[in-house]
């Protein structure tokens, strides 16, 4: 049985003499999960009926606590749903779980109402940015209205979390250049194919022209789920260490964000798998390192204020 955070609450004290945690507490901010509840009355939009690993209620009080000396002390939750409403539902969850440090909404830049939707839910300053992906990127779109919104959305301190192929990254290159003080914060390691074998060379090379941008940051998410292998994806940092390497050397230990992209991760590996991956991969270069990837650049990235 999967430990919850109630249960693993319940159990810090006594485990607060052993080795690491011991030494220090530090807090683990996970950038990437959703939460969502299909015993709703009205459902929801994702994920499937017939996903039986997801289709399920997803809450705080669900989130597995991996066993070890690293407390996850809060998630910024992306909204998944592309109901309008649901920006609103996961706002209202948040203000009833202090677990919830900040909402990443769903809204489309470029359309009609997309800045009246904005101050409605920025109003709420657990807000803390959009996730555009596909066709969000203005497809179909007047690309000058896009970049206007844009930097309406980055005139109020918010981020763009943003989840496309890797050969679209040279219009996010774009973008980060014509909005400046936008942070934008690449999803799932740009969906990199990762077979522990070769980097593609089209990945490695727009990964390194995007990463000269300073308003970008990476999201090391998405691992396990690269593999393609469900259920059984490789526990060990080893298998995905090419990958990372470029990342770290890319966008150095400032601008790299964990996300566990849960309960996603769960097809392929379990979470204690994902964030352990992380954690032997950037355990070598000290606890300063580790403290910006785990949590310090989630709050340069989200901006989001400690509840």
């Amino acid at each position: 049985m999967s430990l919850t955070r109630r249960s693993f609450l319940k159990g810090t004290a006594a485990a607060a003499g052993s080795g690491w945690l011991a030494r220090r507490r530090l807090d683990l901010i996970d950038t990437h999960t959703h939460f969502y509840d299909p015993t709703r009355p009205q459902g929801v939009p994702w994920p499937d009926p017939g996903d039986t690993k997801l289709y399920r209620r997803v809450l705080p009080e669900d989130y597995p606590v991996p066993k070890g000396p690293r407390s996850v002390s809060g998630t910024v939750v992306v909204e998944a749903s592309s109901w309008l409403e649901d920006n609103q539902w996961l706002l209202d969850l948040a203000g009833r779980s202090k677990f919830i440090v900040g909402i990443v909404g769903n809204l489309r830049p470029g359309t009609p109402d997309f800045r009246d939707h904005l101050r409605r839910f920025a109003a709420d300053p657990l807000f803390r940015g959009l996730r555009v992906r596909d066709r969000g990127l203005g497809e179909g779109l007047d690309r000058r209205r896009v970049v206007g919104d844009l930097g309406f959305l980055a005139e109020r301190g918010l981020a763009l979390d943003v989840n496309v192929p890797f050969r679209a990254l040279p219009e996010v290159e774009d973008l980060a250049g014509e909005v400046s003080d936008l942070r934008l914060i690449v999803n799932h390691v740009a969906l990199a194919r990762i077979d522990g074998k070769k980097v593609d060379e089209t990945w490695e090379r727009q990964v390194r022209s995007l990463a000269r941008r300073p308003n970008v940051f990476m999201k090391i998410s998405g691992l396990v789920e690269a593999t393609g292998l469900k259920d059984s994806a490789p526990r060990k940092a080893d298998f995905y260490r090419p990958w990372l390497d470029v990342l770290l050397d890319a966008f150095g230990e400032g601008r790299l964000v964990y996300g566990s992209n849960w309960p996603v991760c769960e097809k392929f590996a379990p979470l204690a798998t994902v964030q352990g991956i992380v954690e032997d991969y950037f355990s070598p270069l000290g606890e300063e390192v580790l403290e910006k990837i785990f949590s310090g650049n989630a709050r340069a990235a989200y901006r989001w204020i400690p509840r």
